[in-house]
């Protein structure tokens, strides 16, 4: 059986446990979010249809024998922009598996800019719905821009509100209520999905299954800020209730004692 992988850490918000470091490239106001053009389309058709799909169909199969609960959920909004949150729990699996939810819908999911430096796929990222976060208050603009021509157009936009990978990670972790913003600000159907793990015996990698649930929408009565962490609890309260269909840890993670927690520091 293959002995199980142990991570300590000390902030459920900070820290990264991807493999994959590099330094992001700057997403300033100069950085082009718009995908109109015929040969941006070509090449999003060819990336997405030809190229990521299928992979991913075959990778999420092949070696997490995925299962997805819930889906029949999205097909009433099939013709409308909506928001997606999922658990962040993969390093490669959560950029292929998302690709496979709304399929044949495109989708778009709002990314780190490490993104874009990844090996092969990184230069393919924009073209297959990548929209990296910006840097600064200058570029915000373009990017919320962005994103609502993806909802108007009725694309659905992904959301991994965790931020940070943390791979096989059983539970929710604590996000803010920052990117709740936009389902508010736009009206617009807010789902959310979690990958759970099964036993698959000893040895075995676990099998990854996806429980989809929403929509959800918010009070409009309540002020903006107060929908923004409403829609948020929402969320983030159905996302822990889904991630208890897991039932093996193929990682396990420990919370380390802080010095001032710690009786014999």
């Amino acid at each position: 059986m293959k002995e199980q992988q142990v991570i300590y850490y000390t902030d459920e918000l900070n820290e990264e446990f991807s493999t994959f470091k590099t330094t992001p490239r700057a997403i300033d106001a100069s950085y082009d979010y718009d995908d109109s053009s015929f040969g941006k389309k070509v090449r999003r058709f060819f990336c997405y249809r030809i190229v990521m799909y299928p992979f991913a169909y075959l990778y999420t199969k092949l070696v997490f024998h995925r299962k997805v609960v819930g889906a029949d959920l999205l097909k009433p909004y099939r013709k409308q922009g909506i928001f997606l949150f999922g658990n962040h729990t993969q390093p490669m699996g959560d950029a292929l598996m998302q690709a496979c939810l709304t399929y044949p819908r495109l989708n778009y999911v709002i990314i780190h800019p490490n993104n874009l430096n990844v090996p092969v796929f990184g230069k393919m990222v924009p073209a297959l719905g990548g929209l990296p976060i910006p840097d600064g208050v200058s570029a915000y603009r373009n990017f919320r821009n962005a994103i609502e021509k993806r909802i108007r157009r009725g694309n659905p936009v992904v959301i991994y509100p965790e931020a940070h990978i943390w791979p096989y990670y059983t539970h929710i972790r604590p996000f803010a209520e920052t990117s709740f913003a936009y389902p508010v600000q736009m009206k617009a159907p807010t789902f959310c999905f979690v990958n759970t793990y099964k036993d698959r015996g000893k040895g075995r990698r676990p099998q990854i299954v996806t429980y989809i649930k929403g929509p959800f929408f918010p009070d409009e009565n309540l002020t903006a800020k107060e929908q923004r962490k409403q829609l948020r609890d929402l969320v983030y309260n159905q996302m822990v209730q889904l991630s208890q269909h897991s039932d093996v840890e193929y990682v396990k993670y420990i919370k380390k004692e802080t010095d001032k927690g710690d009786s014999n520091g």
